[in-house]
C-alpha cells in the first residue's frame, strides 16, 4: 500500500536541531535565553509589529489578551462561531460571555455586516479570527470597532504569512495572537504569541505573562499573572522556522494553487478572497456538495491512504454555548457541515497531489448517484 499521506507535517529541515543542541549545551532550556529575544525581534521584522511577546501556546495568548485589555464578568465580546473553540472558550474563561456573529459564505469569515446588530451597551471588543490562511475585512471591522470605542483582539492563529492590503494581521487592531502548534506555518512545538503596536499595553503583557512580576524588583508581583511564557528551545525551533518562513510560504501557495486547479472541474468550492487579500494556504479546505455525506467521504479517502479532516464545527452547536443565541448562524451551519480540509504540508510534492485529488474525485464519485437522487427529487 502505498505510504500514508497526513493532513500535516512539520518542515524541520534548517537549524532546527542546531538550534535545540545549542540550547541543551548551554543548559538554557527554560524560559530564559537567547532565543526567545530573537525569535520575538525576527517576528516583529516579519510582521512589521513593533512589540512581539513570545508565549507557551495560541490559546494562553488569547487569554492574556482578553486579561490585558480588562475584559471580564459582565462584558460581551462578539467572535464568530465558526473558530476553533479556544477563540470561544477564553473569552468565556475571562468571565465575559461571547456574542456568536455569523461568517460570509464567501470566504467563511465573520461578517461585518454581522456584528453590528450584536453591539450593546455591555459589548467590550470583537475578537476577529482570520480563519484558514484569509484575512477579515479588518478596515469595516476597524470601522465599527472605532465608532462603538471597542477593542479588537485579531486571532492570527491560521494566517502567519497572510495580509490585506499589505498589512500583515495582528496590525490592524490593538493586540494580534498567534500559534505555532505543530501543525502551523511556523512551528515551536507549542507556542503563541501576542503583538501590538501600544508600547504600554506590550510592557502590562510581558509583565503579566510573568506572573505579574516587577521588572525592577524580583519576586515583588504588581499584578495578577500567569506563567505564560515560552521556552528556549521552543523559541530556537521557531527561530529556525522564520529563518525559512518565505519558502515555506511559496511552497505552501504552490500546493493550494495546484489543487484549485486540478480540482477546477470537481465540485468543490473554495474560499473566495477579497481584493487585496494574500492568503498564507495554511490548511487547503473546500466545501462539499450539499446531501454529501463527509463521513463517509473521509473514511474512503483513508482507506486510499490520503488523512483528511473537517473543518470546525460552530462554537454555538457545543453543549457549553448551546444556551446562547443562535438562531442567526446559518452560513456557519452550512460551511461546518460540509468543509474538509487536505492534506497541506510544505513538502507535498505533484506525485502526491495527484493521489490526494485522485482520492478525493473518486470518493466524490461513489456519492454521486445519491447526488443525482436528492435534486431529482
Amino acid at each position: 500500500m502505498p505510504e500514508r499521506i497526513p493532513i500535516y507535517r512539520p518542515d524541520l529541515s534548517g537549524n532546527e536541531k542546531a538550534y535545540v543542541v545549542d540550547c541543551i549545551e548551554s543548559s538554557w532550556i527554560s524560559s530564559i535565553g537567547p532565543y526567545v529575544d530573537k525569535f520575538e525581534r525576527a517576528l516583529e521584522s516579519f510582521t512589521s509589529i513593533e512589540h512581539a511577546i513570545s508565549i507557551c501556546n495560541g490559546t494562553t495568548a488569547l487569554h492574556l489578551a482578553l486579561h490585558c485589555l480588562d475584559i471580564g464578568p459582565g462584558d460581551e465580546v462578539i467572535v464568530p462561531s465558526f473558530t476553533y473553540i479556544a477563540s470561544v472558550n477564553m473569552i468565556a474563561l475571562t468571565g465575559a460571555t461571547p456574542v456568536f456573529a455569523d461568517c460570509r459564505a464567501r470566504d467563511w469569515q465573520i461578517g461585518p455586516d454581522d456584528i453590528a446588530p450584536l453591539i450593546t451597551s455591555r459589548t467590550k471588543a470583537i475578537v476577529p479570527v482570520h480563519l484558514y490562511g484569509a484575512v477579515c475585512d479588518m478596515p469595516a471591522i476597524m470601522e465599527i470597532a472605532g465608532k462603538h470605542g471597542l477593542k479588537v483582539i485579531e486571532d492570527c492563529a491560521e494566517c502567519l504569512g497572510a495580509s490585506r492590503d499589505n498589512v500583515h494581521p495582528g496590525g490592524f487592531g490593538d493586540i494580534g495572537t498567534f500559534s505555532f502548534f505543530g501543525n502551523k506555518t511556523v512551528t515551536t512545538g507549542e507556542g503563541g504569541a501576542v503583538v501590538t503596536r501600544d508600547p504600554a499595553l506590550a510592557t502590562r503583557m510581558r509583565k503579566v505573562k510573568g506572573q505579574g512580576q516587577s521588572f525592577v524588583r524580583r519576586y515583588w508581583h504588581e499584578e495578577l499573572g500567569f506563567n505564560y511564557r515560552m521556552t528556549n528551545i521552543a523559541a530556537a525551533i521557531g527561530l529556525a522556522q522564520l529563518e525559512r518562513l518565505d519558502d515555506i510560504l511559496a511552497a505552501k501557495r504552490r500546493i493550494a494553487e495546484r489543487y484549485r486547479t486540478l480540482l477546477a472541474d470537481a465540485p468543490v468550492t473554495f474560499q473566495r478572497l477579497d481584493e487585496g487579500v494574500v492568503s498564507s494556504e495554511w490548511l487547503v479546505s473546500c466545501l462539499l456538495p450539499r446531501y454529501c455525506d463527509r463521513d463517509r467521504l473521509m473514511v474512503d479517502m483513508a482507506a486510499d491512504g490520503i488523512e483528511t479532516r473537517p473543518v470546525f464545527y460552530g462554537a454555538h452547536q457545543m453543549p457549553m454555548y448551546a444556551h446562547l443565541a443562535h438562531d442567526h448562524l446559518r452560513t456557519t451551519e452550512d460551511i461546518s457541515a460540509r468543509g474538509i480540509s487536505l492534506p497541506s504540508y510544505p513538502q507535498l510534492g505533484d506525485a502526491d497531489l495527484a493521489r490526494v485529488v485522485t482520492a478525493l474525485t473518486r470518493a466524490l464519485d461513489r456519492q454521486s448517484p445519491n447526488l443525482l437522487a436528492h435534486v431529482a427529487g
